[in-house]
């Protein structure tokens, strides 16, 4: 289960996005690229998530990019895998009532 540990984050202009993304996270483990975390708009169409050789490719709706973005700025260790069909990206276990 790959660490990550720096992101990249990437938005499409016009009406369509780009490639029926509005948005993408790209996320490393150091220098490789480990998955890329794809947004859409209502209405885009969505892609399965997926493999592309060992990158993850998973799509969430643009209403989460803000979560994701709060997860990757204030969390550690976060960890991104492909079980059954879809993509997790999470965090390692912490106590309770730890605050920020």
């Amino acid at each position: 289960m790959p660490n990550v540990t720096s992101y990249h984050v990437l938005f499409y202009g016009s009406p369509d996005g780009y490639q029926t993304n509005r948005a993408q996270i790209t996320l490393y483990d150091g220098n490789t690229v480990v998955a890329y975390v794809r947004f859409n708009d209502p209405g885009m169409a969505f892609e399965n998530d997926g493999m592309l050789g060992t990158i993850i490719r998973m799509h969430l709706p643009s209403t989460m990019f803000a979560n994701v973005i709060d997860v990757l700025r204030n969390e550690k260790p976060v960890t991104v895998y492909f079980a059954a069909g879809r993509g997790f990206l999470g965090t390692g276990k912490e106590p309770t009532g730890e605050g920020e």
